[in-house]
């Protein structure tokens, strides 16, 4: 195996787990919520989402801006989450995921959201609370869901906050990917490191299904999700 593919391949380990906890995440809100009509999806990147709402909803634009590091051919409109350049009330829904913190003016890009949804569309956020620095250097906030009432009171009624995570899933989600960077020479070549990333996140995993709340730890979420209605 090519090093590069090695890389590639081994890559994988670190976030097998908050990528299943995010796509469960996907599932669990875009089933009960997304029903027909017209989505944005801010920050839509590869557009990886796209593929999970056929049937879901009528119609799929993905927006991202015009620096992004993904492939500009897998965006609809180029625009930035402060200016869309899109009408007013023309979007049921709206999709945010894991971008809000790159923002350095949230509330900018909550007002554009407000104006191009329909009366009493729905939003969904996805932002970090625990999570290392990324994407640097724009990189600006982590959220509470007390910060997050705050950003979204005022303009939207509340409809779902919770939490995406315990303890367990975000100390192996940050372990895991601390350890990663050990992974290299010879070491790479032993695949020490991804195994010791499974059995981490599978025992997390394990330990994130006890039902009692003191021991889940939900105040350590990776992420909290917002889910809000225009008023």
């Amino acid at each position: 195996m090519k090093l590069n593919k090695l890389v590639n391949f081994q890559n994988k380990f670190k976030s097998i787990l908050i990528q299943y906890v995010d796509h469960k995440n996907f599932i669990y809100y875009s089933d009960k919520y997304f029903n027909k009509g017209k989505l944005l999806d801010v920050g839509c990147g590869n557009q990886r989402h796209k593929k999970y709402l056929a049937g879901k909803i009528d119609e799929y634009v993905g927006l991202d801006h015009e620096d992004t590091i993904h492939n500009l051919l897998d965006v609809d409109v180029i625009g930035t989450a402060y200016e869309t350049n899109l009408e007013n009330d023309s979007f049921d829904y709206v999709l945010c995921n894991a971008v809000l913190e790159h923002l350095e003016e949230p509330k900018s890009a909550i007002n554009e959201c407000h104006r191009i949804l329909k009366k009493d569309g729905i939003c969904i956020y996805t932002v970090p609370l625990f999570w290392h620095l990324h994407e640097e250097p724009r990189d600006f906030f982590r959220y509470t869901n007390h910060g997050l009432t705050h950003l979204f009171k005022e303009q939207f009624e509340i409809v779902e906050l919770y939490p995406g995570s315990g303890f367990w899933i975000t100390f192996s989600t940050m372990f895991c990917y601390y350890i990663d960077r050990f992974n290299f020479k010879i070491v790479r070549f032993t695949f020490i490191i991804p195994i010791i990333q499974i059995l981490v996140q599978s025992l997390s995993f394990l330990l994130s299904k006890i039902k009692l709340k003191s021991i889940k730890g939900e105040e350590w979420t990776i992420m909290y999700t917002i889910i809000a209605r225009k008023k």
